[in-house]
C-alpha cells in the first residue's frame, strides 16, 4: 500500500494494519493513496467491504466525472486541471460514515494544498469532519482550473497577435491543439458541474451532510458554473482566431494575386505594341525608321500606355489612394 494515513492533522505512512485499526476505532481519517495496487485493491474490497465496481473503477482511470451511492459509502470521481499544461488530472474519491480515501496517480498539487490546510486545522466549522475534508479536497482540484484558463487565454492573446503580424501553418497546429485541450477540458467540467448541481440541489445526499455544508457545496458548483462559461467563451474565442487566420491568409493572398494581375495587366498593352511594330510588313519597314519614330513609337508609346494604366489603377484604388 502506497499511500499516506491522516489522522488528527498528522500524516503517517499507509499501511494496511494501520488503517485497519483506525477505522476499527472510528476515528476521523484521510487515507490517500498513490495507485492501487493489489494489495490495497484487496483491502479496500474486503476489509473496508467497499463495493467490488467502486474499487474496479478505481484501479483503471480514465473515468468520467460522476457521483455513485452505495450502502455505507459515496463513490466520486473529480477532475482538476495539471498546472504545467492544459489537460486534466483524475481524482476518485471514497466518502466514508467516518473517514475519505482518495486515489490519484502521481503527484496532485491540489491534494498538497489540503494536506498544509488540514495541518494548520483549517476545517469548515458547523460540518462533519469528512465532509469537511471532502469539500477541501474538491475546491482545491477545481479551484485549479482558474490558473490554466488563465494562462490559456493569455496563449490565445499572444497567438492572436501572432497571426495578425505574420500568420504561419505551424500556428494552425497550436490551434488544434489548444481546441483538442478545451474539448478534453469541457469533457470533464460539463458533467462535474451537473453532478455537484445534483448535490448541492440534495438530489444526492450525503451522509452527515448538513445545511452548513450544502452552502459549501453550492459554491463549488458556482465555480464549475463559472468554469464552464469561461470554457464555452474560449471556444468561441479559438474559432474566431481560427477565423482571423484563414481571412488574413486570404488577404495575404488577394494582395499577392492583385499584385501579379496589375503587372500581367501592364505588360499585355506592351506586348502588343512590340508585336504590331515587330510584323515585317514592307509600309512599316519603310516608313517607321529614324530616331524620332524611334523615340515615339518604340519608347514614348509603350512609356504613356504604362502611364495611363498606372493613372487608372490609382484611381480606381489598386496600388493605393482612396478607392474611385
Amino acid at each position: 500500500m502506497k499511500g499516506t494515513l491522516v489522522v488528527d492533522g498528522t500524516p503517517t505512512e499507509a499501511t494496511t494494519g494501520a488503517v485497519a485499526d483506525v477505522v476499527a476505532s472510528s476515528v476521523p481519517f484521510w487515507l490517500d493513496l498513490d495507485g492501487l495496487d493489489d494489495e490495497s485493491a484487496r483491502f479496500l474490497a474486503d476489509t473496508l467491504h467497499l463495493h467490488r465496481l467502486a474499487v474496479e473503477d478505481a484501479e483503471h482511470f480514465g473515468q468520467r466525472p460522476k457521483i455513485d451511492e452505495f450502502d455505507d459509502f459515496t463513490y466520486f470521481v473529480v477532475h482538476g486541471a495539471t498546472p504545467e499544461s492544459f489537460a486534466t488530472s483524475e481524482l476518485h474519491i471514497f466518502l466514508l460514515p467516518h473517514g475519505v480515501i482518495t486515489v490519484h496517480h502521481g503527484d496532485c498539487p491540489a491534494l498538497a494544498d489540503v494536506h498544509d490546510r488540514i495541518a494548520r486545522r483549517h476545517l469548515l466549522e458547523d460540518v462533519s469532519p469528512q465532509v469537511s475534508l471532502l469539500y477541501l479536497i474538491v475546491d482545491s482540484l477545481i479551484d485549479t482550473f482558474f490558473p490554466v484558463l488563465s494562462r490559456f487565454d493569455d496563449r490565445i492573446d499572444e497567438l492572436e497577435d501572432d497571426i495578425l503580424r505574420q500568420p504561419t501553418e505551424e500556428q494552425l497546429g497550436v490551434l488544434f491543439h489548444l481546441k483538442r485541450s478545451l474539448i478534453t477540458m469541457r469533457k470533464v467540467i460539463t458533467p462535474q458541474r451537473d453532478m455537484f448541481a445534483a448535490l448541492a440541489s440534495g438530489v444526492v445526499e450525503l451522509p452527515s451532510m448538513t445545511a452548513e455544508g450544502q452552502r459549501y457545496f453550492r459554491d463549488i458548483y458556482d465555480h464549475l458554473i463559472r468554469i464552464a462559461d469561461i470554457v464555452d467563451g474560449y471556444r468561441d474565442l479559438l474559432s474566431g482566431v481560427m477565423d482571423t487566420h484563414v481571412s488574413t491568409v486570404s488577404n495575404r493572398l488577394n494582395v499577392v494575386m492583385k499584385q501579379l494581375t496589375i503587372i500581367a495587366t501592364i505588360f499585355l498593352p506592351l506586348s502588343y505594341l512590340t508585336g504590331f511594330f515587330g510584323q515585317n510588313f514592307t509600309f512599316l519597314i519603310g516608313h517607321v525608321t529614324g530616331r524620332l519614330p524611334f523615340l515615339a513609337f518604340g519608347l514614348g508609346l509603350e512609356l504613356a500606355t504604362v502611364l495611363v494604366l498606372l493613372y487608372f489603377f490609382r484611381r480606381r484604388g489598386w496600388i493605393g489612394g482612396p478607392t474611385a
